[in-house]
């Protein structure tokens, strides 16, 4: 296999986007366009791949950081004048170049390949990938002669009536012989509609010198989407959201209502288990097998191991561990933890806080900045006081403990194993073990009040 090299064309500020946010940040299912490239340009083994920016080049460089190498185009004087701008990093090297575009999320790596194998089988000097599409309007159309063999690529603004009526369009992804690709990029001129050097262009230059040109056609054009507005990046978002479920139920996971569940490109999930309509499943998520996740639930960052379940809820940059449970309508903040067998219940929110195996809050509960031994049970309504306005103050509970309904546990504090904190207490002292703690007012009774009290509001 010959070297192979590649670059990534995202130096356009895309202004039919209408965004403050550089085009190729735009994110399809949770990863900007750019980022989906490169990911499926890097299976295909470059030796190194380079990245062409202009505006916005700072915010890519740190979405890629050193996974690529990078040139500024300045001005954006057409594609052939960005390809151009890697000369000095190409220019020598012997092999084949890739060039695609940033803004095309949905291309495959596996197509991509594809691509390599027929430029190699075929001895070309380029090779062309294009699809065909019964609506061409604002792609370059394949001209082909009475062979077959591509002429060239005409851009819409400069076709003929006849010209525009082909619907073989142009994918913006090519591979080229490096050498010859750099020769005839100091050949391009701007005699167009545009004013600008055409990548196009090469071909046709090629062609008069006698090499061979090859084109690849794709198989769907939905692939090859390139994303110039919001119209195309919600078409692009549903259609990887699409190909990634599918993959996931190839995978033996159920979706009982793919239509409606969103899975972000990198959530990973093991077999047997049952997601339900309206989950969405975001970020570095890892979900194991045999997990339940109910209908209207949000996973971001976290962990969830085997056999866990989650109902109703929100979990963010947490870890779930084997058989624990959240919800319905637990809420889960960064650094939390719930231990194996750990249960929390209706309208409990954790805040980094570790639960060990074993804990049950059932309801109604706040547990922040905490570390909670196993077997522990939190009653009802019980809040751990844990800023005093300026810090957050840890509570470490011991194993065994049992934390009474509405309980105050005021941080910092230590509650020792086996302890007992009655209901109703605010309890801001250390707790040895095996002790009972009441932190509660001495209750008073008042014989007779109650007639007093409601013959006066009967008079009111």
């Amino acid at each position: 296999m010959s070297n192979r090299y590649a670059i990534i064309l995202a130096a356009g500020k895309g202004t039919r986007m209408k965004s403050k946010l550089y085009k190729v940040l735009h994110k399809v299912a949770g990863k900007s366009m750019v980022e989906h490239v490169l990911a499926q340009v890097a299976q295909t083994l470059p030796k190194e791949i380079i990245t062409v920016v202009g505006h916005g080049a700072d915010a890519v460089k740190a979405q890629l950081k050193e996974r690529s190498s990078y040139v500024l185009q300045e001005e954006q004087l057409g594609t052939g004048h960005a390809v151009l701008q890697t000369r000095a990093l190409l220019d020598d090297k012997n092999g084949e170049t890739l060039v695609i575009s940033g803004d095309t999320p949905l291309l495959t790596a596996q197509t991509l390949k594809n691509l390599f194998e027929h430029h190699v089988k075929n001895h070309a000097s380029v090779t062309v990938l294009t699809a065909k599409t019964e609506d061409p309007t604002g792609y370059g159309r394949i001209i082909r002669n009475d062979s077959g063999e591509i002429e060239r690529i005409v851009e819409q603004k400069d076709a003929t009536a006849l010209e525009a009526k082909v619907q073989e369009i142009n994918t913006g992804v090519y591979i080229f012989n490096n050498e010859l690709l750099f020769n005839a990029l100091s050949q391009l001129n701007t005699n167009n509609a545009h004013g600008e050097y055409y990548l196009t262009d090469v071909i046709e230059i090629l062609k008069k010198h006698g090499k061979k040109v090859a084109a690849f056609q794709i198989s769907s054009f939905k692939e090859f989407l390139g994303v110039n507005d919001r119209i195309a990046l919600a078409e692009a978002n549903s259609l990887m959201r699409e190909r990634i479920n599918h993959s996931h139920m190839m995978n033996s996971v159920t979706l009982l209502d793919p239509a409606s569940t969103y899975i972000e490109a990198d959530v990973e999930i093991g077999s047997d288990t049952i997601i339900e309509g309206n989950v969405n499943l975001k970020g570095q998520t890892k979900i194991g097998s045999n997990v339940f996740i109910g209908s209207d639930s949000e996973i971001v960052d976290s962990i969830l191991e085997d056999d866990t379940r989650v109902i109703r809820s929100v979990i963010e940059g947490s870890v779930l561990r084997k058989g624990a449970d959240a919800g319905p309508f637990a809420h889960l903040r960064p650094k939390s933890e719930l231990g194996k067998n750990a249960h929390v219940g209706n309208f409990v929110e954790v805040k980094a806080a570790t639960l060990g195996e074993g804990v049950k809050a059932g309801h109604l509960t706040y547990v922040g900045d905490a570390e909670i031994g196993r077997e522990v049970n939190l009653g009802a309504g019980v809040i751990f006081v844990n800023y005093d306005g300026k810090n957050k103050l840890k509570a470490k509970i011991d194993d065994y403990a049992f934390i009474g309904s509405n309980s105050d546990i005021v941080a910092p504090i230590y509650i020792g194993k086996n302890a007992v904190v009655a209901a109703g207490s605010t309890v801001n002292q250390n707790v040895p073990e095996d002790a009972l703690a009441l932190g509660r007012a001495r209750q008073v009774v008042k014989k007779g009040y109650a007639r007093r009290y409601n013959h006066y509001r009967k008079s009111k």
